[in-house]
């Protein structure tokens, strides 16, 4: 199996952004305007995992202020996990981000994303903060250190 990780600074093209936003559907089981969303965050970030032409797994994130990156969404189709993506997908954020001049990652999660909260702690992201959204659900803040002071 031969993956593609592509990055983008905006929008995809339309059949990239179809195959994310039905990837993002599965995962989340959500039909939110996510291309809606996604336009109208600041210095947008798009990093997928492609094969054939089949989006396996994103990251998606903005920014938050100059030095601080929110990492907001990511997902790995079900047929694809165990593989590492989203421990790839994360890496390659990490390192553009640092490129970028990034001192610091957020991203939230839940207690049902076990997945995702144990990857984030085993790579470097520390909690930060809990809190109850408006609709009730725990969640939790973490951040990494992406360059040290």
């Amino acid at each position: 199996m031969t993956i593609k990780y592509l990055i983008y600074n905006s929008l995809p093209n339309e059949e990239v952004l179809t195959e994310l936003i039905s990837l993002h559907s599965r995962v989340f089981n959500t039909s939110e305007d996510l291309a809606a969303k996604m336009a109208i965050k600041p210095q947008l970030l798009i990093i997928t995992a492609i094969t054939g032409t089949k989006v396996v797994g994103y990251k998606i994130g903005y920014e938050l202020k100059k030095d601080k990156f929110y990492s907001w969404l990511g997902g790995v189709d079900p047929d694809f996990r165990a593989h590492g993506i989203a421990s790839e997908l994360m890496q390659r954020q990490h390192k553009h981000l640092m490129e970028k001049g990034y001192r610091i990652i957020q991203t939230k999660t839940m207690n049902k994303w076990r997945g995702m909260l144990i990857l984030n702690i085993k790579s470097g992201f520390d909690i930060i903060d809990t809190y109850i959204d408006e609709k009730g659900l725990h969640k939790i803040i973490l951040e990494k250190q992406l360059i040290t002071i």
